[in-house]
């Protein structure tokens, strides 16, 4: 383990081909090599990471608009993290310095309670568990209590970027079983629901990246149980597969990170969910919600 000041305490873990950084500020996934290729974009330790690579989202993942919603009733506000789009982003939790609560080799659970707060008077126990499987890769489980005495809205994500090697995002095919995507307003809330093909955004069958930009919510997942979406380079045929259950994903072409990877990031309800209330978790006193994401390698 090394502390920084920036990224907090950096833990590595390895299996079999697998490596995998994760730091302690927000319990961040700082980097996956499979067979010495990096297929989760990295960042050091000692940096504050852009575009919130590799955070864990709770206790929403995604945005809120103007930073306010109405829950049971009562308006509350959070502060607004976006402000050029005017929204909260992506939960409390990003950029805070969770605690170690075990390490070694090939895993690592991180903890952090989140405190209540006027804009969000729930308060919350969280732990991530990272572990390593030299035959299955990565897998990241995500699991919050409620510790208090009322009913929280909930939502969770993480934030990989998937890569090969840093290759650029216009190289890559991708694939996604997802028939639906959102329509959204000038600060990406969602405005609507359209088929993918009607949006420009159909990789049910694997489709070359090439120069589109995107930055779609995605649902209507064609699967039984887990999905599974891929990034494969089309030089090298060396690949990424991120699987989860969750009924949506976000997709972002990786402008903020000059395209080098492309965010795959499994939520568990979509952008705005604190205000449409669309599959948003009410999480019941001393009730616990796990969400978990596989990440693997490959070469066709």
């Amino acid at each position: 383990m090394t502390t920084h000041t920036l990224s907090g305490t950096e833990l590595t873990l390895s299996s079999g081909d697998y490596t995998a950084r994760v730091v302690t500020v927000g319990a961040g996934l700082a980097g996956l090599e499979w067979r010495g290729h990096r297929i989760v974009l990295p960042h050091g330790a000692d940096q504050v990471p852009p575009a919130y690579m590799g955070k864990v989202l709770v206790p929403w993942p995604n945005r809120i608009a103007g930073g306010a919603y109405t829950w049971q009733g009562r308006r509350y506000s959070v502060p607004v993290n976006e402000p050029d789009l005017g929204t909260a982003l992506h939960g409390l939790a990003a950029w805070t310095d969770w605690r170690v609560v075990h390490a070694d080799s090939d895993s690592a659970t991180l903890g952090l309670f989140i405190a209540p707060t006027y804009g969000y008077p729930w308060p919350l126990q969280a732990w991530v568990t990272y572990a390593v499987d030299a035959a299955r890769g990565l897998s990241v489980t995500v699991s919050t209590k409620n510790i208090g005495q009322a009913a929280a809205p909930y939502g969770t994500g993480i934030h990989p970027y998937l890569t090969v090697d840093e290759r650029p995002a216009d190289s890559y095919e991708l694939t996604l079983p997802a028939s639906s995507a959102l329509t959204t307003d000038a600060s990406l809330i969602p405005t609507g629901r359209v088929a993918v093909d009607e949006a420009g955004v159909d990789f049910r069958e694997p489709a070359l990246i090439g120069g589109r930009s995107i930055d779609h919510a995605f649902t209507g997942i064609e699967a039984e149980g887990a999905w599974s979406a891929s990034i494969v380079h089309r030089g090298t045929g060396i690949g990424a597969v991120i699987t989860a259950d969750t009924p949506w994903v976000q997709v972002y072409s990786g402008e903020q990170v000059s395209r080098r990877g492309v965010a795959i990031e499994p939520m568990t309800c979509p952008p705005d969910a604190f205000n449409s209330h669309t599959d948003l978790v009410a999480l019941e006193p001393g009730q616990t919600h796990s969400m978990t994401v596989g990440i693997h390698g490959f070469a066709l």
